[in-house]
C-alpha cells in the first residue's frame, strides 16, 4: 500500500477508534490520523506475532481495517492515559 492509502486508513481508523471510545481527547485531526497510522502498524505487527497471519494485506481487505482499528484503540487508550491527566487538572 502507498503512503496515501496509509493516511486514509489512519484517518478513518483513528476516527472509528474515537467513536468506539467516546470522551474528550486532547488531540485534533492530526493526532487522530497519527494514532490511526501507528495503530495500523501496531495492529499488523500484533496480528503477525499473536496469530501468525499477514493482517495488512490491502486497502480493501477486512483484516487490514480490523488490525488498524484494534491498534488505534490500543494507542488511543495509551494516549489518554499519558495525556489525559495532564490536561484535566488545569486551573484557571
Amino acid at each position: 500500500m502507498g503512503i496515501l492509502a496509509w493516511i486514509i486508513i489512519g484517518l478513518l481508523a483513528g476516527a472509528i477508534a474515537k467513536a468506539l471510545m467516546p470522551g474528550k481527547d486532547p488531540g485534533g485531526i492530526i493526532i487522530t490520523m497519527l494514532i490511526g497510522i501507528a495503530g495500523g502498524l501496531l495492529g499488523g505487527w500484533l496480528g503477525k506475532v499473536i496469530f501468525h497471519v499477514d493482517s495488512i494485506d490491502g486497502f480493501f481487505d477486512l483484516s487490514t481495517w480490523i488490525a488498524a482499528i484494534v491498534g488505534s484503540l490500543i494507542l488511543l487508550a495509551l494516549y489518554r492515559v499519558f495525556t489525559g491527566n495532564r490536561h484535566s487538572h488545569r486551573h484557571a
